[in-house]
């Protein structure tokens, strides 16, 4: 690739930074932008964006570019945070960071960068982007512990056109080793977990504070009171910890799953023991269809996951109509939960998918 103007994402952790020093010996003009997407509660003992935004331009010095900070706070609160609400009040568990992802990295990201001159936007995904003369691909990550394609499956031709992942190609280990041999600071920084607005803090507390509390009964499928919950949207389909029923057991030491959500009852349905008829799907439907390339044929063998670190699993779509999917397992996927994606692969190449309904 000849020299281009490519501006890098960089969030203050290490992938990001070392994508930024790799485009760099690469010999491209590299700048480096810090994106504050959340700004409700910065003073906030478990907000890291101070300490982030000092890392990346602590990096940023070191690998010898120039870097910005931009607030997108507005558009994540009104494309992203407004969503994610609204998911959890209607009973679903839905995943921001896909819609992040789209929404955010590499739309309004996007947006900036091309109107300061960019011809890349860049990010520390472990994911492969493909260019090839009329399309470009989305395939997995060489590392198949750290592989994020499944977060990224709502990227269009637009999107993808204008991206680039160095670290696609590489193991976290490699990257780490890097980090350290060019002498990053952020070289053993520990890779962040969760929900990005929310971090470290206690799920429950944060949800909390944005939507009432209703708390109702616990119920096995036969109607049986067992328990009470603190309100559904707390609560997600296969979650076995925190239910509180007699320490999650009864007498013969069978634990507890949830199963299911009777919204206008306002009632958790439970059942024991993992795998239970109700936690097992052999199929499900989808809406809120994206696609990278063009929409697979049904019938098409293809592999699938409705859930990010889960094996893939063979399926076909069985059919498509109206903006939905119908999609046949082979075997019986487990906890298939309203509100995530299942994103769809042809081999390692992730072809998109939906919003499981």
């Amino acid at each position: 690739m000849k020299q281009q103007k490519i501006i890098v994402g960089m969030s203050g952790g290490v992938d990001s930074s070392v994508t930024a020093w790799v485009l760099k010996q690469q010999g491209h003009e590299v700048h480096g932008i810090f994106m504050q997407n959340w700004e409700d509660d910065n003073d906030d003992e478990y907000c890291s964006i101070k300490e982030d935004s000092r890392d990346a331009i602590a990096v940023a010095d070191v690998v010898g570019i120039d870097i910005d900070l931009v607030n997108f706070a507005k558009e994540y609160k009104d494309r992203v945070f407004a969503y994610f609400l609204k998911e959890y009040e209607a009973g679903r568990t839905p995943n921001p960071d896909v819609l992040c992802n789209a929404e955010i990295k590499f739309k309004a990201f996007l947006d900036h960068a091309i109107e300061q001159g960019a011809d890349y936007i860049a990010t520390g995904h472990y994911a492969q982007i493909v260019h090839e003369a009329d399309v470009s691909r989305l395939l997995k990550g060489v590392d198949p512990s750290k592989d994020q394609s499944y977060f990224l499956y709502r990227l269009q031709q637009h999107q993808l056109r204008r991206a680039l992942m160095p670290l696609g190609g590489m193991h976290k280990t490699e990257v780490r080793k890097i980090a350290a041999e060019i002498g990053l600071p952020n070289a053993t920084k520990k890779d962040s977990t969760g929900i990005c607005f929310i971090g470290e803090r206690p799920f429950r507390d944060f949800l909390n504070r944005y939507l009432p509390k209703t708390p109702g009964p616990m119920k096995t499928p036969e109607g049986r009171k067992v328990g009470e919950h603190m309100g559904l949207m707390y609560y997600t389909l296969g979650q076995r910890k925190g239910l509180g029923i007699g320490g999650d057991k009864t007498g013969d030491g069978t634990p507890w799953f949830v199963a299911a959500k009777d919204l206008e009852e306002n009632t958790l349905i439970v059942v024991q023991g993992h795998d239970h008829p109700l936690l097992l799907s052999h199929e499900l439907t989808a809406g809120d269809l994206s696609w990278t390339v063009a929409p697979p044929a049904v019938g098409e063998p293809l592999t699938a996951k409705t859930r990010y670190r889960q094996q893939d699993a063979a399926c076909k779509i069985v059919s498509m109509e109206n903006g939905t999917m119908k999609v046949k397992f082979e075997q019986a996927q487990w906890a298939v939960t309203p509100g995530q994606s299942i994103v769809m692969y042809r081999g390692d190449e992730c072809i998109g998918g939906g919003i499981i309904l």
